[in-house]
C-alpha cells in the first residue's frame, strides 16, 4: 500500500470503528493574556467573520492576534480618556471641589471613549 501525503510528512492515523482518521493537532501557540477588548473582538469575529476566526484559530495565531487587538484598544482608550478630560477641563481640582460633578463628567468621557474604541477597533 502506498503512503499518502499525510503519512509522508510524518502524520499518523488512528482507527475508529471501520475508519482510519488522521491524528491532527493545532500548532503550539504562545499564550498571552487577552483582556476585555480582545474578548469582545473574539466574540465579534466568531459571530460575523467565521472564516477569518477559523483561519486564525487553525493557524495558531488567534491568541497573539487578540492580544495585539486588546493592547491597541487599551492604549487608544487611555489616550482618548486623557485627551477628552483635558479638553473638557476635568482636573484633580474639580475632583477636590465637586466630587459628584467630576464622577459624572468622567463617566461620560469613559462611555464616549468606549464607544469610539468599539466602533474603530473592536467592531471594525
Amino acid at each position: 500500500m502506498t503512503k499518502t501525503i499525510f503519512e509522508e510528512t510524518g502524520g499518523t492515523y488512528v482507527q475508529q470503528g471501520d475508519y482510519y482518521l488522521p491524528c491532527l493537532s493545532l500548532p503550539e501557540e504562545e499564550q498571552k493574556l487577552v483582556g476585555v477588548w480582545g474578548q469582545r473582538h473574539a466574540r465579534y469575529l466568531k459571530q460575523y467573520h467565521k472564516v477569518f476566526y477559523m483561519n486564525l484559530l487553525t493557524s495558531g495565531k488567534l491568541n497573539s492576534y487578540l492580544a495585539d487587538v486588546d493592547e491597541q484598544a487599551e492604549k487608544m482608550f487611555s489616550r482618548l480618556v486623557k485627551q477628552l478630560a483635558e479638553k473638557e477641563n476635568v482636573t484633580e481640582n474639580l475632583k477636590a471641589e465637586n466630587q459628584m460633578l467630576w464622577v459624572q463628567k468622567m463617566n461620560n468621557i469613559r462611555n464616549r471613549a468606549t464607544e469610539i474604541v468599539n466602533t474603530e477597533v473592536i467592531y471594525a
